[in-house]
Order: C-alpha cells, then structure tokens, then sequence
C-alpha cells in the first residue's frame, strides 16, 4: 500500500485481521456467528471478531483491559499473560488500559478532531539519544528519550507525509518514512527503533495505524 512502509490497523470489522500496540498487542480474526434473533423464521447471523491479547510492556503496572464499556480482563493483566480469543461485537471500539483496581486511566484511543489525525511518537531504540520527529521538516514532536512515549499530536489529514527522526539538536537524519499518507480520522504510532551501536538491526522507523474514525 505504501512503499517502504508497513501499516497496521487495529479497529474490529468483519473479515479483517490486524495488530497493534497499546502497553500490549491484540491479534484478531473476524468470524460470523449465528445468533438467536429470528427474522421471519429465520436464524439470522450476526457477525462477530474473535481477539486475543497479550501484555507485551514490561514496565508497565498490573493493568485492567476495557472495550468501552466492558472490561475484558477478570485478574490482574501483567506483562507476559495474554487473554485467548474472545468475542467481540465489530464496529468502533475504544480501547483502554487502567491500573488494576483502580480508575488510573494508562491509555486510550484518542479520537482526533475533524478533519485531523493524531500522531503518536515512541522511542524504543535501546540506548538512543534524545530524539525529535519532523513531518515535511518541520518538528512534530521533540527531545522524545529512549523508551518514551509522546502524547498524540494533532496534524491535518488527508495529506502525504516525509517524516524523518533526528538526533534533538542535529540535523541528520537517523531514519525516514516517505510519501505516507494520513488519512482524516485516524489515530497513528510511529515507533524509531533499531542499535545505535552497529548494523544489526538497522535504525528504522515504523507506523501503525491504531484507530480510524
């Protein structure tokens, strides 16, 4: 879809599979079960997505999974444990993390305005300097450490963008992402990763699509 460039979605729709990251990563496959509404005698099949989750942070606290507005989880979610395939009705979902017995709310989807997206910028190459992301050049979110996160940055969708990482205060590019497009509605993670001490694995940017609206 774009060169040089894997997208990822995360929404429930039928016959859609995706994954995603949000302090963990959900795997899900759509399938269409029968229900026990009758229409003019008939059995009429609804559809359904089947989800697993796994808890993929390490440093993240015990954690309480919702998909607003049901909570998923019946024990504590910690890194390592992953809830096996589970219904869930397609369409729209939002998806949220609390601390576990609590209301502390870790993350959500975060819907953008109209006629924007929203960007969100991680940081997971291991020993990296402070780094800054700029979309067409111009900085988009800055001084963002290794192992960070940023908020989600509004920007105007329905464009193409060249973004690139820099080391905060250089103006050499560690790694680029070309002619990508942001489309209105959507809610996206791009993520630097790679060794800053050789070769392998190579710096490199990457981006998910977590949401559209």
């Amino acid at each position: 879809m774009l060169k040089g460039t894997n997208i990822l979605t995360m929404k429930i729709f039928k016959n859609r599979k995706s994954v995603t990251t949000l302090a963990c990563v959900l795997f899900l496959s759509a399938v269409g079960l029968a229900s026990c509404i009758k229409d003019n005698n008939h059995y009429v099949t609804t559809p359904s997505a089947l989800l697993m989750v796994i808890q993929a942070s390490p440093d993240a606290p015990a954690e309480n999974l919702f998909l607003k507005p049901n909570q998923v989880n019946q024990s504590a979610f910690n890194y390592g444990n992953f809830l096996g395939y589970f219904n869930a009705t397609p369409g729209n979902r939002v998806v949220q993390l609390f601390n576990y017995g609590s209301s502390t709310l870790i993350a959500a989807d975060t819907q953008p305005a109209t006629g924007k997206a929203t960007i969100r910028f991680v940081n997971v190459s291991a020993g990296s300097a402070n780094v800054d992301l700029l979309a067409d050049s111009a900085k988009l979110i800055t001084n963002e450490p290794y192992k960070g996160a940023s908020v989600f940055t509004p920007v105007s969708g329905d464009l193409k963008y060249n973004f690139q990482v820099r080391a905060t205060g250089s103006t050499t590019g560690l790694a680029s992402l070309e002619n990508v497009e942001i489309k209105n509605g959507g809610v996206y993670t791009i993520w630097y990763h790679g060794s800053t001490t050789g070769t392998n694995p190579k710096l490199s940017a990457d981006i998910i699509a977590n949401a559209y609206y």
